[in-house]
């Protein structure tokens, strides 16, 4: 772990985290709020959506079962999303229910081959680049740089260990021991807001903000396509 094969596996079940918009958060999401530090409705009212505009084609990395994805689909009526995804994500997110809005691709690695270039507004995830490994992160952030308009932004939670010692591994959820251990042995790599910055910049993207400050557990940044 984190190799591509884990992470084609991990998550087949369709993580779901509930409705992100809904005033009162249901049992899991509240749960996860509790983890991370923060709100998910604040995450998107602040994080996510002054970049969306109603007409903006979005691609999301990693949907899952789509909570991050109903949220999007209701503040881009004339816009469209594209998720992209180790799994078959049709069944949970249930693309016939937006017409032509909606686009799930089933994917073998990290190339985005899949997508059109020069094509998408806004490039998001969340849970997803905490995962991967910085070798990884560079080959998704520099694949995707082409799909992105000019001027596009990405919005990426990610993990930071600098905020997670602050924060304390036990109210994170991530297993203490994962100090002692390489990388790729870990669900949760090493990553902190300079490495992640130089990561964004060698792949070719312009740093808006390291962290847009949100949580406490982990960093969101924001970056822009050139």
């Amino acid at each position: 772990m984190p190799t591509l094969k884990w992470l084609q596996e991990e998550f087949h079940y369709g993580y779901r985290s509930g409705n992100i918009l809904s005033v009162f958060p249901s049992l899991q999401r509240l749960r996860e709020e509790r983890i991370v530090g923060g709100s998910y409705k604040k995450v998107f009212r602040q994080g996510l959506l002054p970049y969306l505009k109603t007409g903006d084609n979005v691609l999301e990395l990693g949907p899952g079962a789509g909570s991050w994805s109903r949220a999007i689909l209701k503040h881009i009526p004339n816009g469209k999303l594209t998720t992209v995804d180790f799994q078959e994500v049709s069944a949970w997110l249930k693309p016939e229910k937006y017409e032509d809005r909606l686009s799930c691709i089933k994917v073998e690695d990290n190339s985005f081959d899949a997508v059109e270039n020069n094509c998408f507004d806004v490039f998001w995830s969340f849970g997803v680049l905490c995962h991967n490994n910085s070798s990884t992160i560079l080959e998704i952030l520099s694949n995707a740089l082409p799909k992105m308009k000019s001027g596009g932004y990405a919005i990426h939670q990610y993990g930071d260990w600098v905020k997670l010692e602050k924060w304390g591994w036990a109210n994170g959820k991530v297993p203490i021991e994962f100090k002692n251990k390489p990388d790729d042995e870990i669900w949760w790599p090493r990553n902190n807001q300079e490495k992640m910055c130089n990561i964004a910049i060698n792949a070719g993207w312009e740093v808006v903000s390291s962290d847009l400050g949100l949580i406490e557990r982990d960093s969101i940044i924001l970056l822009r396509a050139k």
